[in-house]
Order: structure tokens, then sequence, then C-alpha cells
């Protein structure tokens, strides 16, 4: 009977892992940035980002079904290198930074599209309005350790959204309604904390 009850001690202890493959993920700010990309009269690309942000993802590479992706972006570390310009996306033209310091993205659903690649839809929210985007992510790269022993993994995720959906519906015909939106992040595993 012992040599049974010592097989199942350890069938325990290495199909435990197997079943809790789910992992949690915090996004490490000074690797990770926010950026946008937007036309300007129709002839060029204007460029900028979100120097500050931070968030939280949940990861089984075996099972998407409990995945998720939480991030929030501040709006007045907005930086598209003109202080004019960043003083006019500050203001109710655009973010409205003092009514609605932050966005957000909240996942609904995340989804394999391939070798290396997620589909993650959900909610975005800017200016207090908020509608479904769906992100296409390459990633997460294979984790590798820091020097302590911490695992890091890669993400990059696109989304385009038409700004005139979040009530910013100025400079028509100067700045373009279609934004493309980037976040290349950088995570790093943490603990789950039990209940």
């Amino acid at each position: 009977m012992k040599p049974i009850f010592l097989l199942a001690v350890i069938a325990l202890m290495v199909g435990a892992p197997a079943a809790a493959q789910s992992t949690q993920w915090q996004l490490d700010p000074a690797h990770s940035s926010a950026q946008f990309a937007v036309r300007h009269m129709g002839i060029s690309t204007v460029r900028g980002m979100f120097t500050k942000l931070s968030g939280t993802a949940r990861y089984d590479p075996a099972d998407s079904k409990n995945d998720s992706l939480e991030v929030t972006i501040e709006t007045a570390s907005v930086d598209s290198r003109v202080e004019m310009r960043d003083n006019d996306l500050r203001s109710d033209h655009f973010f409205d930074v003092q009514k609605y310091p932050t966005m957000t993205f909240r996942s609904t659903k995340v989804e394999s599209a391939g070798t290396d690649k997620l589909k993650i839809t959900g909610e975005l929210t800017i200016r207090g309005i908020t509608k479904p985007v769906t992100l296409d992510v390459d990633g997460p790269s294979k984790p590798v350790k820091d020097g302590q022993g911490r695992l890091h993994m890669g993400v990059s995720a696109t989304a385009t959204v038409n700004r005139t959906d979040f009530g910013m519906t100025g400079y028509q015909g100067i700045v373009g309604n279609e934004v493309t939106l980037t976040i290349d992040a950088e995570l790093v595993q943490t603990p789950i904390n039990s209940k």
C-alpha cells in the first residue's frame, strides 16, 4: 500500500503545475510604452506616446479562457515632442486630462490568432466613454529570467480606433479621425495572491 500511496502523491505533485499554468504578470513601466499615430491634414503622420502606464495580465499558454489584460494610461503623460500640441492634447479639445486623468483597457476575451499571436477583445475607455476594441497582439515572447530569477516576457498590441467615438470631434480636416494605438509592453511574472 505504501508504494501505491507514494506514487499517488508524486502524481499529484507532478500534475499540480499542469493544472495551474495560469500566471500573473505586472507591466514594467520602465520598459513599456503606449504610442499613437494619426494623420495630419491627410499628408503626414504625427506620432506620439504616453510615458506613464501600468497594467496586469493573466496568461496560460495552454488555455486562453482565463487569460486577461488590464492597462491604465495617464493621459497627462502625452508626449508628441511639441509642447504647444501636447497642451492642446491635454485640453478639452482632446483628452481633457483634468476631468479624465486616465484611459483604460480591460479585456473581455483572449484567443489565439496563430503562432505567437493573440487577439484580445475588450473595453477601451477614453474621456469616460467606453467602446469595444480588439487588439492584435504579437507575442507573448518566450519568457526570460532576469538576474533575480524573475520571468519577463514581451508583447506588442495594436488597434485602430476612431477618435470621434470618444468625443474628440474637433479639428476635422486637420486631424484625422482614425488613430492607431500601439502598446509595447514588458511583463514581469508576479505571485498570484491566494484569497
